[in-house]
């Protein structure tokens, strides 16, 4: 296709709505010079991720073209979710003994094609030695060099470091840009403070999606097909515990048959307990997000929770142990004590709400140690486990004290 013709497939704004796959299919056809103008229009995390996707050759010829605001074709190395992913190159890198008035001279070619916030000086092995504002350049003396004028020591990000793990080193750090180096101090890149923001904005939005199956990649313009492979594998797991739960109820079903009271609290129970775990497992997460569980033992952890689940399920239990009271007591059909099956109800919450509120903190932190997405599918699985206990101990205690 001409690149004088513009191609109604690249709709710029459409694409930026399309997952990382539906991008690659509207570029695999066009021109790389035409495919890296549309790619400028995308945050450098979804360049990276669509680049991946893309054929060999067309990748390498648009990384050559060496476009304006394209993503370093080095930061395709670094595993996804870390910084290196949003590297971009430096446009101005110069030496310590460069004089001012030649860096001024140097900057008029390089402003014409990218906006400069930040002069960086590096040694002969690229080491960064410190950074100049432009607001130096102006001031400084034309015969003064970068070196006496830098900032020394400057902070800078790694490559290898996580999005979360950046946005705790930055929080207090509010540069429009970053340089990032490797471990020994070379520069590779910088990265903008905007699209760090906006890449952790984007991760924080998909952690409601992944906890129940949604795939971070999914989006409203996702094709209806690939939407179905990312959800249905997530529901076809939701089916299996399902029956889990079912198989719990089937277990005491001569228990039920005999005290049908029994059936109508089940909801309840299993109700509670599961907003109880749902709210524990919110709390994890953002705090897990915020780095703050670095700071509190995980039995630390699961002792506050049982404690607080155990406090809430007490003071609920009461309440759902009088109903339980006041509708055994009116049912002729009812062959237990009501008051019995009052005290069962309130033990259960109790200890429900407790052990749900452990599974909830306990569970995006050991999804995490298995190497696993916190979020992924927490809730599914949480759903599981709280309806479970809830419902186990209800009918295990009301089978045993009562029948």
């Amino acid at each position: 296709m001409s690149n004088d013709t513009p191609n109604p497939a690249l709709d710029t704004q459409r694409l930026r709505h399309l997952d990382p796959d539906g991008v690659a299919s509207q570029l695999r056809d066009v021109a790389p010079a035409e495919a890296a103008e549309a790619l400028v229009h995308l945050t450098h995390g979804q360049v990276a991720e669509v680049m991946e996707r893309l054929p060999e050759a067309q990748r390498a010829a648009i990384s050559a073209l060496g476009v304006s605001g394209l993503p370093d074709a080095g930061g395709l190395d670094f595993p996804d979710g870390s910084v290196g992913r949003l590297v971009e190159r430096a446009p101005a890198v110069f030496g310590p003994d460069l004089r001012v008035d030649a860096a001024i001279a140097a900057l008029r070619g390089i402003v014409a094609k990218r906006m400069v916030i930040y002069v960086f000086v590096v040694d002969a092995a690229q080491r960064l030695q410190g950074v100049v504002a432009f607001r130096e350049l102006v001031f400084a003396r034309p015969e003064q060099t970068l070196g006496e004028i830098m900032l020394r020591q400057p902070f800078f990000l790694r490559p290898t470091l996580t999005l979360e793990d950046a946005m705790r080193e930055v929080v207090t750090r509010h540069y429009p840009v970053y340089p990032v180096c490797t471990d020994d101090g070379r520069l590779i890149g910088l990265v903008a403070g905007a699209v760090l923001f906006e890449q952790q904005a984007f991760e924080i939005s998909a952690q409601a999606g992944a906890m129940v199956g949604v795939e971070r990649e999914e989006r409203l313009a996702t094709p209806l097909l690939r939407s179905f492979r990312f959800r249905h594998p997530w529901l076809l797991i939701n089916l299996l515990t399902v029956f889990l739960a079912a198989g719990v109820v089937g277990f005491f079903e001569k228990s039920i048959d005999q005290l049908v009271v029994l059936a109508l609290f089940l909801p309840v129970l299993a109700g509670q307990c599961g907003n109880l775990g749902a709210q524990s497992l919110a709390v994890t997460l953002r705090a897990m997000t915020l780095g703050e569980t670095r700071q509190i033992r995980v039995l630390r952890l699961a002792l506050k929770e049982a404690g607080l689940g155990l406090l809430n399920g007490v003071l609920t239990g009461l309440l759902a142990g009088a109903a339980m009271y006041w509708l055994a007591g009116r049912d002729p059909n009812n062959s237990g004590d009501p008051l019995l099956l009052a005290a069962v109800t309130v033990a259960a919450m109790s200890i429900g709400c407790a052990l749900s509120g452990v599974a909830g903190a306990m569970a995006p932190l050991l999804l995490k140690r298995a190497g696993a997405d916190p979020a992924t599918a927490s809730a599914i699985l949480l759903s599981t486990a709280t309806d479970v206990l809830s419902m186990g101990l209800f009918l295990g205690l009301a089978t045993y004290v009562v029948l």
